[in-house]
């Protein structure tokens, strides 16, 4: 009885799994397939522009769907994509997808869906299941009046290639300019790190400048790009990206240009005095007196703790200066353009309580020539004071005339030019002394 009992037992696990294994045919792997309309007109004219597939899937598995034209093309709408079980539904408006590079004497344009030409095209679903079971389904669609006009992207330029968005005046701004040859539903411009994979990143999104021109429509279009630093945003890692700029019509056609772009010290800067610590004092004597002819020496550091240069400007430290002279004067004097306001160089600056002319008229470099790092740029030399790295500034001011308070506070400060002043940065360490006017 045992031994028939043990039998029955091994039978009946037989048939469990034989019958397991035929379970899978009592339902269809692909079924309810239909696709309706079968003539469509993809051109965006809100009439017949799509068909609607629908399918089900009786067991996990792949789909593909694809039309063939007359000639035996197979164009591609789902190529093995992971399906679970259950019903589906997709519309589909005569848009294949595949990249395509065209040479045009506008420059490279790069394909990557499209609407097919007019005729008739065979539909082909197919499913395949987890054991490798397919199934199959095949009608016929026609095409007519399609919009198979490819937007282009002409003359698609970046300048310059390599920028350094770090607010020195130089190469700060990247110019992204292209043409867009019709109006399109949407077109965006965005930033890719090669290092990374793609699908492990989300791209930097880049704004078009406002104009009269909407950035779908017809025409020419321009992006100024600063990193982000002008809103005190950080930029991109310093190293190489791809720009790209997609636009798609209505109908679905889609066209890509990229691009490259190199960011180069970027980041926003940071500088201050040292502890906001200046000395001032008069330097015959160095009590807070002055009379006529007496001349004010000051002292002070600065500090680029930030993680970019800052690129700074003459006249350097120890240079002199007379109360009714600024800086402007005195390049003039000195024939030296460089010393005049630029934008995005950084200056140490002295300022006074009866200056009732510019800002901080009295101005130096941020550093010493030892202090800093020079180098060549478009044929003219700019100096940089390191990150991390301090820089000694000190002068002097001679009171050549009668001010018209018997005593004057002056203070310092660290001009950003075309920038601005930080308020941390701005009328530091203030000093206040007596004019002895005989």
């Amino acid at each position: 009885m045992r031994r028939i009992a043990l039998f029955v037992w091994a039978l009946i696990v037989i048939l469990g799994v034989a019958l397991s294994g035929c379970a899978v045919p009592f339902r269809p792997l692909l079924y309810n397939v239909s696709v309706n309309p079968n003539v469509i007109s993809p051109n965006a004219d809100g009439h017949d522009d799509v068909t609607r597939i629908t399918y089900t899937m009786g067991r996990n598995g792949y789909i593909t769907i694809s039309f063939q034209d007359q000639e035996g093309h197979v164009y591609y709408f789902r190529k093995h994509q992971r399906r679970s079980r259950g019903p589906y539904t997709v519309l589909w408006g005569g848009v294949v997808e595949g990249t395509e590079v065209r040479e045009t004497k506008y420059g490279r344009q790069i394909v990557l869906s499209r609407v097919l030409p007019a005729g008739q095209y065979t539909w082909i679903i197919e499913a395949e299941d987890d054991r490798g079971h397919k199934s199959r389904q095949q009608g016929t669609i026609i095409i007519e009046n399609p919009d198979t006009t490819v937007p282009e992207l002409r003359n698609f330029a970046i300048a310059p290639q390599v920028f350094t968005p770090n607010q020195d005046g130089i190469d700060d701004r990247v110019a992204i300019t292209y043409y867009l040859s019709e109006d399109v539903a949407d077109i965006e411009v965005s930033l890719w790190d090669p290092r990374k994979p793609r699908d492990e990143q989300v791209p930097w999104i880049l704004a078009e400048t406002e104009r009269n021109v909407e950035p779908t429509q017809k025409g020419f279009h321009y992006i100024d790009y600063d990193g982000g630093v002008d809103d005190e945003v950080e930029p991109p890692p310093d190293g190489p990206y791809e720009v790209q700029v997609r636009a798609q019509d209505a109908a679905g056609n889609t066209v890509l240009v990229t691009g490259t772009l190199t960011i180069k010290e970027g980041g926003i800067p940071y500088a201050d005095i040292l502890n906001a610590e200046v000395t001032m004092m008069d330097a015959r004597d160095g009590d807070q007196i002055l009379a006529i002819g007496d001349t004010l020496i000051f002292t002070a550091t600065v500090h680029n703790y930030g993680r970019v240069p800052i690129r700074t400007s003459g006249p350097p430290p120890g240079t002199h200066y007379n109360l009714d002279e600024n800086f402007n004067t005195l390049a003039v004097r000195e024939g030296k353009r460089a010393w005049h306001e630029q934008a995005g160089v950084w200056r140490f600056g002295i300022d006074f309580q009866t200056n009732g002319g510019q800002d901080y008229p009295f101005r130096w470099a941020v550093g010493r020539p030892e202090d800093l790092e020079c180098r060549i740029i478009d044929g003219e030399e700019q100096c940089y004071l390191m990150p991390g790295q301090k820089g000694l500034v000190y002068g002097t001011i001679t009171i050549n005339y009668a001010p018209p308070r018997r005593s004057i506070v002056f203070w310092a400060g660290l001009i950003h030019e075309d920038v601005g002043i930080l308020p941390f940065n701005n009328r530091v360490h203030p000093h206040t002394f007596k004019i002895d006017i005989p």
